[in-house]
């Protein structure tokens, strides 16, 4: 029977979770359920539990992909303590691959001189959706998974359909062994250089003069994570692009600029953090405070995302593996 149907009847499943354990029990299940509601929202089931039986109710498909997922989790917690992150990751696992043929005539489409720019892997799709339906997304993974690029397209997008009046590009003012005090200029034209991935997009989906118009006329605007303080944005498309090198102060403070009718995309990568040492990543933290939000989306992208050289994401998988086995 296709879950895709109309017609489907609910579909009510029990599981057994072995050995009982309250301990692990509660690892799986998070705070007041946390874990448990952020499935049955993502997969669209109903998920009631009476210590270690579990009963789901939704349609076969999503029941039967919920009902794995629940096994699969409570056998990591024997070793893990789970946390929204590893929830986020197991569902897109599980989840958008079985599924993502159902919301393909969703993908958002950009036409720009180079041709049609679209997601390419699921979380790619996943991603565009989410920016799409969402007025805050968070893209969070690997470079080269297209996490910045595809914020681009979606906010070229909303200046092109006039759902957005401006571009706001932002970037807190951290860097990867370099001192921006060494650099001349101000402190925008120290961040500038900084920029250049959100320029480059720009340049290949509306062309240099135009890029070049829309700076002159503010309609782009770029605003180090300093300037951002006392503003509010409205009818804004905001990117906060290497959101792992903000603090939890910043992060607070530029979720809380967003005004009336705008988007924000917020991309980082959480293993790329370059805060000095004993600062926490405003990025990592807000993974944890925030998953349960109606209205904000979080998209983790994985090494098998890269679309770059096929021998980037070869490399991300070594390092990763290498991570796991110091970290074991």
């Amino acid at each position: 029977m296709s879950a895709s149907s109309d017609n489907v009847l609910p579909l009510s499943s029990e599981i057994n979770l072995e050995p009982a354990d309250n301990e692990r029990l509660a690892n799986l299940c998070g705070s007041l359920d946390s874990h448990l509601r952020l499935i049955e929202r993502r997969l669209g089931v109903e998920i009631n539990n009476r210590g270690n039986r579990f009963r789901i109710i939704g349609n076969p498909e999503t029941v039967d992909i919920a009902s794995r997922l629940l096994s699969e989790l409570y056998d990591s917690t024997a070793t893990d303590v789970l946390s929204a992150e590893k929830i986020h990751l197991s569902l897109q696992d599980k989840a958008i691959d079985d599924a993502v043929e159902e919301y393909g005539e969703k993908d958002v489409i950009v036409k720009t001189k180079r041709g049609v720019i679209q997601g390419r892997s699921p979380n790619q799709r996943l991603y565009l959706r989410n920016i799409r339906e969402h007025d805050v997304s968070f893209g969070i993974g690997p470079a080269g998974t297209g996490k910045t690029y595809l914020a681009v397209a979606s906010a070229v997008v909303a200046l092109e359909q006039s759902q957005a009046r401006r571009l706001v590009l932002v970037r807190p003012a951290v860097e990867a062994g370099e001192k921006l005090g060494y650099l001349p200029g101000d402190l925008v034209q120290k961040v500038d250089p900084y920029l250049r991935p959100l320029y480059d997009a720009l340049y290949e989906m509306l062309g240099f003069d135009r890029v070049t118009k829309y700076i002159e006329k503010n309609v782009i605007e770029v605003a180090p994570l300093a300037f951002m303080r006392g503003r509010t944005l409205n009818e804004s498309f905001i990117i906060l692009d290497e959101a792992q090198n903000t603090t939890i102060e910043q992060m607070k403070m530029f979720l809380t600029r967003i005004g009336f009718s705008s988007t924000a995309v917020i991309t980082g990568d959480i293993t790329q953090i370059d805060l000095p040492q004993g600062k926490k990543s405003g990025l990592r933290h807000v993974i944890d405070i925030l998953d349960d939000e109606p209205g904000i989306s979080f998209t983790f992208f994985k090494p098998r995302d890269v679309v770059r050289h096929p021998l980037v994401a070869r490399i991300l998988n070594a390092y990763e593996r290498h991570e796991n086995n110091n970290a074991g």
